[in-house]
């Protein structure tokens, strides 16, 4: 008897999951919108999201035009990140150019400055900043500072042979590439979108079909019909997955230095987690309009306090404890570190086991509404 039950649950399980994948799969535009956005995605934002400052045009105010300044000027008009410079005769110009943005900084060297360099004196050079961009206009300073404090150990190659010098060696990035961070961020951010997105439509997609009362008096109980909602986004988020990690280091060159199965119990984890998360979401709405608000509004905090567009420990203290509810803040730490520096298991699983609790919170939280609903 006990046999036969099992077989009929399993029956009702594999009818269910076959319905609700026909439901996301049987429209030949879904399964376009699916499959080719989140690939879209990876390509247009692996570029788009990145720190490092290009093709900025930068102002300079001579003063001095003497030999040093015109070589300082060369180095600065040869560096990569530069575009233009922009010739200034006046404060005047250099206030209008930085107001009207035409440059990000302006250079100023003053009168004396080959003059105080040919005496051996030390010579400074200012600079002015747009702060309307911070963030940009630090790193400029950076790109700056270097070349100027290379000019200054060629012309005092005394000093700089004296000081022995440092060498730098970055680990796990050798060449400071930003797409080696950018896209295995992606990964998460991109599958965290997609899988939202999908699970939170398909409670929603029921009662506003006028279907969902058809399940409540089926024969299904709650946990098939969960079960079967969870499969379709589970499968189509381990695809797409699955599509980036073969994507990274054949297009990009992303290396991947870690555990393809640590990658993908990860995974699975991840979206089990984000899978509750929609059901949540889908089960508390009435439409599937609800639930695309309702999306809206967990994936933008997800994706903020997760620490992918800013370090988590440069946010304020009373809001760094609740970025620990957020699952992809653990698998932000887990991919990136799969992908550059073959993280051991035993710090996969430091991470892991947070998801998995939140992932047993929000699939639990999700039956409770779900069974509330039906009753």
């Amino acid at each position: 008897m006990g046999g036969l039950l099992k077989s009929l649950g399993l029956r009702r399980l594999a009818a269910m999951i076959v319905k609700e994948l026909w439901a996301v799969l049987r429209d030949p535009k879904s399964r376009i919108v699916l499959f080719v956005p989140p690939l879209m995605q990876l390509f247009i934002f692996t570029f788009a999201t990145t720190l490092d400052v290009k093709n900025v045009d930068i102002g300079l105010l001579d003063r001095s035009s003497g030999a040093h300044s015109a070589e300082l000027v060369q180095r600065i008009a040869g560096s990569p990140n530069f575009r233009r410079i922009v010739p200034l005769a006046s404060t005047a110009q250099l206030r209008e150019a930085v107001d009207d943005q035409k440059v990000i900084a302006a250079l100023v060297i003053d009168q004396d400055f080959d003059r105080k360099i040919a005496r051996g004196e030390p010579a400074t050079i200012g600079v002015v900043l747009d702060g309307r961009r911070s963030n940009a206009a630090q790193i400029v300073t950076g790109y700056l500072t270097q070349i100027v404090g290379t000019l200054g150990a060629d012309l005092a190659p005394r000093v700089a042979a004296g000081g022995g010098g440092s060498v730098v060696t970055n680990w796990y990035n050798p060449s400071l590439d930003f797409i080696w961070f950018t896209l295995p961020s992606l990964v998460a951010i991109i599958t965290s979108v997609a899988g939202l997105a999908i699970t939170s439509q398909s409670v929603a997609r029921e009662r506003e079909l006028g279907t969902f009362d058809q399940l409540m008096v089926s024969p299904l109980r709650v946990h098939e019909i969960l079960i079967g909602k969870m499969v379709p986004p589970f499968l189509i988020g381990m695809i797409n997955g699955s599509a980036y990690l073969v994507i990274a280091p054949l297009v990009f060159g992303v290396p991947f230095t870690g555990s393809l199965l640590l990658f993908f119990l990860s995974l699975a984890m991840y979206l089990l987690a984000l899978i509750g998360m929609g059901m949540v979401v889908s089960a508390a709405a009435q439409t599937q309009q609800q639930a695309f608000l309702g999306v809206f509004l967990v994936t933008t905090p997800l994706i903020l306090l997760s620490g992918y567009a800013s370090p988590i420990d440069n946010m304020p203290s009373w809001l760094q404890p609740i970025t620990y509810l957020d699952p992809a803040r653990y698998f932000l730490v887990i991919v990136q570190g799969l992908f550059l520096k073959a993280i051991p298991a035993g710090a996969v699983f430091h991470q892991l086991w947070p998801m998995g609790l939140i992932a047993c919170a929000t699939l639990a939280a999700a039956a409770w509404l779900f069974r509330a609903r039906m009753e």
